[in-house]
């Protein structure tokens, strides 16, 4: 039965790993994201107090 030898096996699948970690994280780690957050400013807004009556 040969899918019981591990030889073929193991190095398709280190072989799929090396792959796996030397392309794909490059490509994910290229990519922009168009909402970059940007840095607000340190002044705070003017709140206005309530004057409502309470009942």
């Amino acid at each position: 039965m040969p899918q019981l030898n591990p030889a073929p096996w193991f190095a398709i699948l280190a072989f799929s790993w090396l792959v796996f970690l030397t392309v794909i994280p490059p490509k994910v780690l290229a990519h922009s994201f168009p909402n970059e957050p940007s840095s607000h400013s340190a002044e705070q807004p003017k709140t206005e107090s309530w004057n409502w009556p309470w009942h």
